[in-house]
């Protein structure tokens, strides 16, 4: 029981300290949909499908992040399974935009940090579109176990665009941009390009390894 408390406790902890990213990114993606920036910004071109891809992947990515951590908690899946299915199929439909909306941005214009970063964030916008695609077949086949691994691999994608900032803010805060610049060819912005979600799902899947684990005797 007080384990459940704390996973619980600890989710919602997440979703809120997530808040300021949710609405930066809904408020900016949808500026940069309607042309509205409060000023220029790189990401904003006169490539408008690159445009269209990157603002709708962030409303989206917004959407996902605010959503996925409430589909963890065990309450209220046992409560309320039909609100469990609905917002489970509306992640992984926001998951879907925003990786594709990501990829294509890529495709069309590349990232700000060249090649490295380009190669990074594909990595992570393509796993992202596999766990979200795996999460909703295994879950219309019953295989429930299956569609739990795969669920748990799509919520620390969701979350990897905010790690993603707090990983650069505690970084900043205790180093002063140590080896990080604006054009994000630093040696700490090279790690970063697979660090904010890459280790998270290295150690999902020792944990999921060890769960499949016949117990001792």
């Amino acid at each position: 029981m007080r384990r459940l408390y704390m996973q619980t406790t600890g989710l919602l902890l997440v979703m809120l300290l997530a808040l300021p990213f949710v609405f930066y990114a809904a408020q900016f993606g949808q500026a940069g949909l309607r042309a509205t920036l409060a000023e220029p910004h790189y990401l904003f071109s006169a490539n408008i499908p690159a445009n269209h891809s990157v603002f709708s992947h962030m409303i989206a990515g917004a959407l996902v992040t605010l959503l996925v951590p409430l589909q963890l908690i065990g309450a209220l899946r046992r409560r309320a399974p039909r609100l469990h299915r609905w917002s489970g199929r509306l992640i992984v439909s926001g998951a879907i935009i925003a990786a594709s909306g990501g990829l294509i941005y890529i495709a069309l214009r590349g990232t700000i940090g060249g090649a490295t970063m380009n190669a990074g964030f594909t990595l992570y916008g393509g796993l992202m579109l596999l766990a979200a695609t795996q999460t909703i077949r295994h879950a219309r086949a019953g295989r429930i176990t299956q569609h739990n691994a795969w669920a748990l691999r799509l919520f620390w994608l969701v979350l990897g665009s905010w790690l993603y900032r707090v990983h650069y803010g505690l970084w900043y805060l205790t180093t002063d941009g140590l080896w990080s610049n604006p054009d994000f060819t630093g040696g700490f912005d090279l790690v970063q390009n697979f660090a904010f979600f890459l280790p998270y799902l290295i150690g999902l899947e020792i944990y999921l390894w060890r769960r499949r684990q016949p117990a001792a005797p």
